[in-house]
């Protein structure tokens, strides 16, 4: 079943993608959800349209996204938190507290773009997160989990 999709969709695609999906995906969670509609020869037709008359507009976007990550690059992360015996944390270090720090440092982005490397972070250390701006501006942020001072 070939679908154009609505909005970004975790692991099929982004928006005004043309994807192709299993029949029961799309009837039963996609087309339901307006996430996605069907891929009609008329609904590829408007699609084309619109991609062509965004296209400026998304160059300028781009461009926004580029230099906010050529600052993000520039910023130097410490995440504090509550340390146990030896450098094991208690609880951990995820995309909530990596987006709460990007936030604290002046820049706004949403926890669901940010993946840490290697899930949760459960030690003291230099550790990188992936920060996706734009579909085509992907930023690697290290940042570094140091103690709480109490």
């Amino acid at each position: 079943m070939e679908l154009i999709l609505k909005q970004d969709v975790e692991g099929l695609g982004f928006k005004d993608d043309v994807v192709t999906v299993k029949n029961g995906y799309g009837r039963n969670f996609l087309i339901p959800g307006g996430k996605a509609i069907l891929a009609t020869t008329s609904a590829k037709k408007v699609l084309a349209e619109n991609l062509k008359q965004r296209a400026f507009k998304e160059k300028k976007i781009i461009e926004d996204a580029q230099k906010v990550a050529e600052a993000i690059k520039a910023l130097e992360i410490k995440i504090a938190a509550k340390v146990g015996s030896g450098d094991k944390l208690f609880g951990s270090v995820n995309n909530i507290n990596v987006s709460e720090a990007l936030e604290s440092a002046g820049h706004a982005v949403d926890k669901k773009f940010i993946s840490v490397t290697g899930g949760n972070v459960k030690r003291l250390g230099k550790y990188t997160a992936s920060v996706r701006l734009h579909r085509d501006v992907h930023v690697e942020l290290p940042f570094e989990i140091i103690p709480e001072k109490a």
